[in-house]
């Protein structure tokens, strides 16, 4: 048996700005989804592939130097916050 589905609001976000402005992490390394994705419901990937994800915090090697570079994570974070 087929569900009968209402179009996403999402469905039309194929441009790679919109892709990327979905999550941002903070310098932290703490996820964030954007909250209009939060509020969306659409089903279990969106559930499992996005709305989980929020608040959960990155694991990073060891390594100093293999670990993402803090300003540019705050360069980044702060495009996703202007763009919520």
């Amino acid at each position: 048996m087929q569900r009968s589905r209402t179009p996403s609001r999402f469905a039309n976000c194929t441009t790679p700005r919109s892709i990327k402005q979905l999550i941002g992490v903070r310098p932290d390394l703490v996820v964030e989804v954007r909250a209009d994705v939060l509020a969306e419901s659409d089903g279990p990937m969106l559930i499992h592939g996005l709305q989980e994800m929020h608040g959960l915090r990155l694991l990073v090697p060891k390594q100093e130097s293999q670990r993402p570079d803090p300003g540019r994570l705050e360069a980044r974070y702060q495009l996703f916050r202007q763009a919520s």
